[in-house]
């Protein structure tokens, strides 16, 4: 078990594009460092309206984006979140659309927050979904924007090879899949993303990254690899998640990087 640390007192502002990204990215993270003490704060820029849906019983009324913004909100309270800022953003357009208004509501909302760090996606935005890079997008500028002042900011990438893994151990377990459960090629996760310079062990929270991601019915339906991995197997593929600082000046360390690890080299 990692040495607990307190981090009463300190705020984590985290900035994502759909519901179940907080989870996938660095829910365990997030978990990590809700138990530590620190107010987690979550930025959902849109509600996922254009996402899919594992069983259409799930959306018998057709509000997709009510179904998933409740999703949000049971997954943050596994995870120990403490607010959800959840947008109106189109989702599919995140790049493009409402970008002066979505820049000045990160700004209002670290303005408002002070955040010991903020944490958004990397430039490969996890699997080069424009949505994601969008955020990361705004996130940048909105953190520049605010110069001296500006908080840490930390960009979350995910290990390239992992969701094959995830799947492979899946289909040993019995899953027999008729589509592809990632909408993309399980490769495309982590492909090309610039290397972390730190890393966070979350093998102790990884059950309730698994439950809270488990909490996004709508996406993670019953014939999905998340579905059919174990607790043991989730620890040895989802237990370490991993960072990189951006490189904008800040004049300070967040808790984020105190709970990692430098990677060697970085």
């Amino acid at each position: 078990m990692p040495e607990a640390s307190d981090f009463s007192g300190r705020t984590i502002l985290a900035v994502f594009a759909h519901p179940d990204d907080e989870s996938l990215a660095c829910g365990g993270t997030l978990a990590r460092l809700a138990d530590a003490g620190a107010r987690v704060v979550v930025i959902c820029a849109s509600r996922g309206e254009r996402g899919s849906l594992s069983d259409r019983a799930l959306v018998a009324d057709g509000d997709l984006a009510g179904a998933r913004a409740r999703e949000l909100q049971e997954a943050a309270g596994i995870l120990g979140v403490s607010e959800v800022l959840l947008l109106e953003h189109p989702d599919g357009d995140l790049r493009w659309a409402n970008v002066p208004e979505f820049h000045a509501e990160i700004v209002s909302a670290i303005e408002r927050l002070r955040p010991d760090g903020v944490i958004t996606f990397a430039e490969d935005g996890l699997y080069w979904h424009l949505d994601h890079i969008g955020v990361h997008e705004r996130t940048y500028t909105a953190v520049k924007s605010l110069g001296d002042a500006a908080p840490p900011l930390y960009y979350v990438t995910i290990q390239q090879g992992v969701m094959r893994e995830i799947m492979n151990a899946a289909i040993a377990n019995g899953l027999k899949p008729h589509t592809n459960p990632f909408d993309i090629e399980p490769d495309a996760f982590g492909d090309h993303a610039k290397p972390p310079t730190f890393t966070i062990d979350v093998h102790e929270w990884v059950p309730r990254k698994l439950a809270a991601l488990r909490c996004h019915r709508t996406q993670i339906g019953p014939d999905h690899p998340l579905q059919h991995i174990t607790d043991e197997q989730a620890r040895r593929l989802l237990g370490v998640e991993q960072f990189r600082r951006s490189p904008l000046e800040a004049g300070w360390s967040s808790v984020v990087e105190q709970l990692g690890e430098r990677v060697v080299g970085s």
